[in-house]
């Protein structure tokens, strides 16, 4: 049987949602007037379908912004997948062209082989080293609870943690690519050139072969 390509499956995903979304933007054009429909839901719906494209999005493209600089992408979206599951927050920071070492404090040395039950285990709560960051260079975890500074950007109502800032603020002064897991929610996320994308996990091909969520 002929391998899926992870690609093609996560552009068949969004192309099929936006045809979706068209779809249904023409019936609620007809339909607005009528006196038992509820204009509100469908936008709702709608919304919901445009936040399941962006995250298929952000996985398709955070795959290619990190395979370049690591082989081990599929331990890293392993390891962030597990922890998302198990509510583990965690921080890691993916190095790319430019070295980080100068922005970060407090960092424990490890110089250990990538591997994802590594990564999980360092973030198990009551781990010394799960506060902080991993620094992931190549196909090596340098350090681990590394301080990243904080972003400075205003969010307004919005709830933002230390760890979504922290991972933010890296990735305004870098060009390191930021992975997060909320402790909260589970969800997962990445952080480049100063802004956070969501990762959902239900369209990433970087399970069993290759799979892929927000804080």
């Amino acid at each position: 049987m002929e391998k899926s390509n992870p690609f093609t499956d996560i552009k068949n995903h969004i192309s099929f949602h936006l045809e979706q979304i068209i779809e249904e933007a023409e019936m609620m054009r007809s339909s607005i007037g009528e006196k038992d429909y509820c204009l509100l839901c469908e936008l709702a719906h709608i919304r919901d379908r445009f936040n399941e494209i962006q995250s298929s999005a952000s996985f398709f493209y955070l795959k290619a912004y990190i395979s370049d600089f690591t082989t081990n992408y599929i331990e890293i979206a392993k390891a962030i997948q597990n922890l998302s599951d198990r509510r583990h927050g965690a921080l890691l920071i993916i190095e790319r062209n430019q070295a980080v070492g100068r922005f970060l404090q407090g960092g424990i040395q490890l110089n250990a082989n990538l591997s994802s039950r590594l990564v999980e285990s360092i973030f198990f709560p009551g781990n010394p080293l799960h506060d902080g960051a991993v620094l992931i260079k190549g196909d090596y975890i340098i350090s681990a609870a590394n301080v990243l500074p904080l972003t400075e950007q205003n969010f307004g109502n919005k709830k933002v943690g230390t760890r979504h800032r922290a991972a933010i603020g890296l990735s305004e002064i870098s060009d390191a690519l930021v992975l997060v897991v909320s402790e909260e929610t589970g969800k997962m996320s990445f952080a480049l050139d100063g802004t956070l994308y969501p990762i959902s996990s239900s369209e990433a091909g970087f399970q069993n072969g290759d799979k892929l969520k927000d804080h």
